[in-house]
């Protein structure tokens, strides 16, 4: 098996997980800086926006490393979508398959249900609430909670952090409960 192929295939837990985990020593070791990914919106604004607004009032040049990550990362997922595709399909286990099918989600080809999101529904009122609604919440939850999942559940967990503890708990509360309470109302709402 070659490299190209190796790239292709998704990597178990025990080879991803841990190269995940050790980005957070990597940075803090490189420049003492923090994983996390919610913040760079800050920064985009107030390298972007010439407002007079307080809390975009800061050097955001001394955080230009965390746009270049993002900017990695968008490189990265339009390359692995588009070059690097897995031929195979996705596995989903069959009781999560006839949970989705009893919600309307019947399609199980690529990385998400295009039941839910597809260019056919970008203009329907399901595209609405899970883009602009569902987009909306997110960037309060993560500019309330101080930060986003990542940050939170892999950099503050691994320095020990309270606040993160709590933050992860309500994470992975608020996704059961979206899981499985909001997404069937939700679903029998639009359809």
């Amino acid at each position: 098996m070659d490299l190209f192929e190796i790239i292709r295939k998704p990597w178990p837990w025990y080879v991803a997980g841990p190269l995940i985990g050790f980005t957070v020593p990597i940075l803090l070791l490189l420049g003492n800086k923090s994983f996390g990914i919610s913040s760079s919106l800050r920064h985009i604004c107030a390298a972007v926006i010439p407002a007079n607004i307080s809390f975009f009032k800061y050097n955001w040049r001394k955080e230009i490393w965390n746009l270049f990550f993002v900017a990695g990362i968008t490189i990265g997922g339009f390359v692995a979508t588009y070059l690097l595709t897995n031929p195979d399909s996705v596995v989903v286990a069959q009781a999560t398959k006839d949970s989705l099918t009893q919600l309307g989600i019947t399609d199980f080809n690529g990385l998400m249900p295009a039941d839910l999101f597809s260019v056919d529904n970008i203009f329907t009122l399901k595209e609405l609430i899970f883009f602009v609604l569902g987009g909306f919440l997110v960037g309060f939850g993560t500019r309330y909670a101080g930060g986003c999942t990542s940050g939170h559940a892999i950099m503050g967990l691994s320095n020990l952090q309270w606040p993160s503890l709590v933050a992860t708990i309500f994470f992975m509360a608020g996704g059961f409960f979206s899981t499985w309470v909001l997404l069937p109302w939700l679903l029998q709402l639009v359809n």
